[in-house]
């Protein structure tokens, strides 16, 4: 089932992200691409005609799942900081 908030999430912390979430979302994203980057499952490894960086099994763009805090990779390679959008809030007061 596709979660719309989190789909939200990931576009909106990758294209502008929030000014006391940024070099956290910048750190995560990064170690979640260098994960991505060597699955098995990433569109680079498979012929595959779509024109971005994708899991091929979950569907989603790389760059914007990596950036979603409350995502998770479908093979658990990487967790979620966060269980849904909501606890942002909660995020930005710890750090």
């Amino acid at each position: 089932m596709i979660n719309f908030g989190q789909i939200y999430e990931g576009w909106k912390n990758m294209l502008v992200p929030s000014s006391e979430l940024k070099d956290t979302i910048e750190k995560i994203s990064a170690e979640r691409m260098a994960i991505c980057n060597s699955c098995m499952y990433h569109s680079k490894n498979h012929p595959i005609t779509v024109p971005y960086d994708h899991c091929i099994e979950c569907g989603c763009m790389l760059k914007a799942k990596a950036a979603c805090l409350s995502c998770e990779c479908p093979k658990k390679y990487w967790l979620a900081q966060m269980k849904d959008p909501e606890e942002e809030q909660d995020l930005k007061t710890k750090l």
